[in-house]
């Protein structure tokens, strides 16, 4: 009998798919259910946030950052703020530090439960995303008591934060951590321990130490590959310093090194790190200082350059300013962690079944406008 021949199909996936998080296309080439490769297909979100700075001041600029992760805009913010301040040799009080790492860090929570209970969703488990959005949702209230916005905060501002937390906010914030802890074991229960989960997650999208280092991934992408290296940690910034926690990475626990189910309890655990730091933040707050101290309405840093590496929900954001003296930036640019993630797309789809090209994605917590800018 005669060898059957096939032929490559060429498949979109996207722009317009629910499992890519956004608007983004994959070049899908398969041969029935297995693939030859998945080639990324970006740039349909691109809004020239970065030359759109060009034209703004450097205060006028702020609620724009909201846009370069709408998931993670506190540290978006932040990111931008601290390259102005480096720049321009600005000092902020040590309770706008804390200010700051309190609201980066209830971000970084809501941030990765959108991020677990999406990937849930993804391979056929609908119910976690629920309980996911109810706890989101009882931290967009209290960021909605500290800033007035449940999404674009445009929270940090050039030389502090725009508001002091209002009284009695620390209190609701402790008793909504007493309540998240219980509700991580609980949602380890319904999700994480569910054997589906893990025979869909484990071994599959496997990224090696090697590879991820090659590839520039950042965030929990990279410590799900088994190395320990935490902006917050290892180029310590802000208060960061002052606090006690750990850096989870990915241990193989349910197939292989590196795999998607790696990426997924990494975040699970930094939730529990980040309910560490902010219990300590309220501890430490000075009761004292301005929440932004004063600075010029028209800000001009001096001619030069500069850029700043903080660790937001999706690893390292870098910023890069350039300034020639004037009120608006010559040049900004960011470096965020989607755009790299989405380099190893094309390397380790090859051979992937279909189906698990749909687990790898979500497991890489890509967030599409964060890709274009």
């Amino acid at each position: 009998m005669s060898e059957l021949h096939t032929q490559e199909m060429l498949l979109n996936m996207g722009p317009q798919h629910p499992s890519t998080h956004g608007v983004i296309r994959f070049v899908v080439k398969t041969d029935g259910e297995v693939m030859s490769t998945a080639i990324p297909d970006v740039g349909y979100l691109h809004r020239s946030i970065e030359k759109i700075a060009e034209k703004a001041t450097y205060h006028g600029f702020m609620p724009w950052t909201d846009r370069v992760d709408y998931l993670a805009a506190m540290n978006c913010n932040y990111t931008y703020a601290l390259a102005v301040e480096k720049l321009s040799g600005i000092e902020t009080s040590r309770r706008a530090e804390y200010l700051r790492v309190i609201s980066m860090e209830l971000n970084r929570i809501i941030s990765h439960l959108l991020a677990v209970g999406a990937l849930g969703m993804d391979v056929g488990a609908y119910t976690p995303f629920i309980h996911g959005l109810r706890e989101r949702e009882k931290v967009n209230d209290l960021i909605e008591e500290l800033c007035g916005q449940r999404l674009t905060y445009n929270y940090a501002r050039v030389g502090g934060v725009i508001y002091d937390m209002p009284s009695g906010w620390a209190e609701k914030v402790l008793a909504f951590l007493d309540q998240f802890a219980p509700m991580v074991d609980e949602f380890n229960r319904l999700l994480t321990d569910n054997k589906i989960l893990k025979n869909r997650l484990g071994g599959i999208g496997v990224i090696s130490k090697e590879d991820a280092i090659a590839y520039n991934l950042v965030g929990p992408n990279l410590r799900g590959s088994g190395l320990k290296w935490d902006l917050r940690k290892d180029l310590p910034y802000s208060v960061y310093p002052e606090f006690e926690f750990d850096v989870p990475v990915g241990t193989g626990e349910a197939g292989t090194l590196g795999d998607c189910f790696d990426r997924y309890m990494v975040r699970i655990r930094e939730m529990g790190e980040s309910v560490k730091i902010l219990r300590q933040c309220f501890e430490k707050i000075p009761s004292e200082g301005e929440p932004q101290v004063k600075v010029p309405k028209k800000i001009r840093p001096p001619a030069g350059e500069i850029y700043v590496r903080t660790e937001s929900t999706r690893g390292d954001l870098g910023c890069y300013l350039v300034s020639d003296g004037g009120d608006k930036p010559y040049r900004l640019k960011f470096r965020a962690g989607s755009f790299n993630a989405m380099s190893i797309v094309e390397k380790v789809s090859r051979g992937m079944m279909v189906a698990d090209l749909i687990a790898f994605i979500a497991s890489l917590d890509i967030v599409a406008p964060e890709i274009d800018r």
